[in-house]
């Protein structure tokens, strides 16, 4: 392959998925990718995106950024890529991100937080509390995988809403800490 980076933005799908080792493998590219984050094509960014993801020499930073790309399908490789890489440091973002416009994007990014760990836990807490509905609902998702006792306040809180979504989560978070009793109110 003579030029990866030509290859990784020539249109084809197959051929750039064949320079993604290429570039991913040389840390002389990691430069150049993160030039084409600034393409006017979203399409070439999502590449840039892909490609940095494969490689162990790129930094978090760029995937934080490239999850305020104006395109959902870069912000959603930026949030996947987080997954594979989480980091303290895109806490913020991706919290941002649970209210995105595109629904994978938004699931994405409570996987992200989930993948964080125990850090992402307050913020987390926080949001399943308030906020939009579909943010309270990944928030609480996400607050299921943790499997943290420290959520069964919120979670038990959740039980008393009028939310279908809200309750099952709820109830699937006490199962999994292993607190699946049947909780009546009186």
């Amino acid at each position: 392959m003579d030029d990866p980076l030509a290859e990784l933005v020539c249109g084809d799908d197959q051929r750039a998925e064949r320079a993604v080792s290429a570039l991913a493998a040389d840390e002389a590219f990691i430069p150049r990718l993160l030039e084409l984050l600034n393409s006017q094509n979203d399409d070439e960014r999502w590449w840039a995106i892909r490609a940095l993801a494969a490689s162990p020499h790129a930094r978090t930073g760029s995937f934080i950024s490239a999850l305020s790309d104006s395109s959902p399908e870069v912000r959603a490789a930026a949030a996947l890529a987080l997954i594979e890489r989480p980091s303290e440091e895109a806490l913020s973002a991706l919290m941002q991100r649970l209210d995105d416009d595109d629904s994978l994007t938004a699931e994405l990014a409570a996987k992200a937080l989930v993948k964080i760990g125990k850090a992402a836990f307050p913020s987390l807490v926080k949001a399943a509390h308030s906020g939009k509905q579909n943010v309270r609902i990944l928030a609480l998702r996400a607050l299921t995988e943790l499997r943290d006792m420290r959520a069964v306040p919120v979670l038990m809180a959740c039980l008393e809403e009028d939310s279908a979504a809200l309750a099952y989560w709820a109830q699937v978070g006490l199962e999994r800490l292993g607190l699946d009793t049947v909780y009546l109110k009186p």
